[in-house]
């Protein structure tokens, strides 16, 4: 292929999507209890989410260095093709694009792409996946980056978290909110769309997951609506069930279990959609 599609682990899609497709993904970091490992290379989802709730401490994530990515585009540039498009999670959220544009920047000889899908998890895999097949089918790197853009602004992504607990931890919310929402039993939704992030709120998790599936109805007809879970594999399919008459076509959803670079600030237990609207 001329046109090479990188993206990070915070993608979410799944590998056989991944190897089909000739997507490189580089690795974020996950660091618990004084131990860095590479999301999906020496640290498996399975493995994260069932110590995530002993941790001695809070993990934290971090975004691959500078070198990580030279090195990626130089072995693409030279063995595969000319060109690269680096597709990342949304600016707003990680610095994992600026990181990817500064080594983009950092060789004249490299000529890469980088793009700020303002997405996260999955709905920067449904990006990535077009760029992907467009790139297969022999698209030019102007026809490539006009057709991201297009899909940037069609894809959206809602998500229910379980527990506020996570947020409280990251210092995303304080012992006060925490409290008073807990008690309440208030469950956050996340919303994100083309780089802007949001929070609705909704007491009991049946209460969020119709508001939830209000939002997906609001965006009009779909081509695209898939479920997203942290290690919530059943809750998942129950959501999925509960929301059957808004799926388009006949196709099973992808069913993506969460990097742990977001489950670690959300927490297990969260079940969501990504969307496209047609």
């Amino acid at each position: 292929m001329p046109v090479r599609v990188v993206t990070d682990s915070t993608c979410d899609l799944p590998k056989e999507v991944i190897e089909k497709l000739g997507v490189t993904v580089v690795p974020c970091y996950i660091n618990m209890d004084n131990v860095s490992y590479e999301d999906g290379v020496n640290i498996t989802r399975k493995e994260f989410y069932e110590r995530l709730p002993h941790c001695k401490t809070f993990p934290t994530t971090s975004a691959p260095g500078i070198d990580t990515f030279v090195q990626t585009y130089r072995r693409l540039l030279v063995e595969e093709g000319s060109e690269v498009v680096s597709i990342h999670i949304a600016n707003a959220l990680s610095n994992v694009g600026n990181i990817a544009r500064l080594a983009a920047q950092s060789d004249e000889k490299l000529k890469v792409s980088v793009v700020d899908s303002g997405q996260i998890t999955l709905g920067v895999g449904l990006i990535v996946e077009a760029a992907a097949i467009a790139a297969r089918a022999g698209e030019t790197l102007k026809g490539i980056l006009s057709l991201v853009q297009e899909k940037i602004k069609k894809v959206y992504s809602y998500a229910s978290l379980d527990t506020l607990e996570f947020l409280r931890r990251g210092g995303r919310m304080s012992h006060v909110q925490y409290h008073i929402t807990s008690l309440l039993d208030i469950k956050p939704i996340l919303t994100m769309h083309a780089g802007h992030s949001g929070m609705e709120l909704a007491r009991t998790r049946k209460r969020s997951w119709e508001k939830m599936m209000g939002m997906v109805k609001a965006l009009g007809q779909l081509s695209r609506l898939e479920m997203v879970h942290t290690n919530a594999p059943d809750t998942a399919k129950s959501l999925y069930q509960a929301a059957s008459h808004l799926f388009p076509g006949s196709a099973t959803p992808i069913f993506a279990e969460v990097s742990p670079v977001i489950g670690a600030h959300v927490g297990p237990g969260a079940v969501g959609f990504v969307c496209e609207v047609k």
